[in-house]
C-alpha cells in the first residue's frame, strides 16, 4: 500500500482503525464543530453551478430526497468545477480526508470538487482502493463492532438477505448510493456513500467511510464506472485501510 502525502493536515486517527471499519454512521447527534467554521482554501478558477437547481428536492424511483438547505455547511463544501493539476486520469475519484474535499478527476485539467464527511478521531484511513460495485439505495449491514459500541442500533435492524440490518431507504445512513470500496479480490467494508445527515458535510464525524450530500453522491454514482480508482489522501494519524477477509 503506498500512501501519499499532503500538505494541510488535520490532526486524527489513532490506530484502533482496523476495529471500526465501515460503521458509517454518527455517534454525536449535537456536532461540537460546525462545517461553517472550518476554513478551506477558494477553490482555483471554479465554476459555480446554480445550487438551487443542483441541491432542489428530487424524485428518486420511490423516494424523495428534499432540497438540500446548503446554507447548513460552509461554501467551500458545495459542488464546483474547479482547476485540478493532477498525474491521476480521468475517471479517478481523489479524496482529501484532511480539507474534508473529493475531486473527481475530468479531461482538460479540471475536476469536480465535492465536500464530503470523513472518519472522526480513531477512525481515519489512507490509501488506495477501487469501486468493485455500486447500489441505489443500497441496504447497510452495520459490522459486529458497532453493534458491540451502540447495542440500541438493534432496534432499528431487520434481518434481510446477508445478515442483520436496515433496508434502503431514505432513514437508511447510507443515503441515497453507495459505492464500494475493495483492494484486488478483498472488500475494505469502508464506501463512498450518500448520508441523511447532511449538516455533517465538511467534518471529521463519520465511522470511517466517506459521506456526501445525496445529491452530490448521485451525481458522482452516475460519473463514475465500476473499476474506478479511488485514491485517499494520507494525513497524520491515518492508517492504510485493513481488508475484511482474505
Amino acid at each position: 500500500m503506498i500512501l501519499l502525502n499532503r500538505r494541510t493536515m488535520v490532526a486524527g486517527a489513532s490506530a484502533s482503525a482496523a476495529a471500526c471499519l465501515a460503521g458509517c454512521v454518527s455517534t454525536d447527534p449535537n456536532p461540537a464543530v460546525t462545517a461553517a467554521a472550518v476554513s478551506v482554501a477558494p477553490a482555483v478558477d471554479a465554476v459555480t453551478p446554480n445550487y438551487n437547481a443542483i441541491y432542489a428536492e428530487v424524485r428518486d424511483g420511490a423516494y424523495a430526497i428534499p432540497a438540500f438547505q446548503y446554507g447548513q455547511v460552509n461554501q467551500a463544501f458545495l459542488r464546483t468545477s474547479v482547476a485540478y493539476a493532477t498525474k491521476e486520469a480521468p475517471g479517478t475519484i481523489v479524496v482529501d480526508t484532511g480539507d474534508h474535499l473529493l475531486y473527481h478527476v475530468e479531461s482538460g485539467g479540471r475536476a469536480t470538487r465535492y465536500g464530503v464527511g470523513v472518519g472522526r478521531e480513531g477512525f481515519g484511513w489512507s490509501g488506495e482502493a477501487m469501486i468493485k460495485s455500486k447500489q441505489e439505495w443500497p441496504d447497510w449491514y452495520p459490522p459486529k463492532e458497532m453493534f458491540e459500541r451502540q447495542p440500541d442500533l438493534l432496534k432499528h435492524m431487520a434481518e434481510l438477505q446477508s445478515g442483520t440490518g436496515m433496508h434502503g431507504g431514505p432513514e437508511n445512513p447510507l443515503g441515497a448510493r453507495a459505492m464500494y470500496l475493495w483492494q484486488g479480490n478483498r472488500d475494505t467494508l469502508f464506501r463512498i456513500h450518500g448520508t441523511n445527515e447532511p449538516w455533517t458535510i465538511g467534518q471529521s464525524f463519520s465511522s470511517g467511510c466517506i459521506r456526501m450530500v445525496n445529491q452530490d453522491v448521485m451525481d458522482l454514482y452516475q460519473k463514475t464506472s465500476v473499476g474506478a480508482r479511488v485514491v485517499v489522501l494520507s494525513y497524520p494519524g491515518s492508517e492504510p485501510a485493513k481488508v475484511a477477509h482474505a
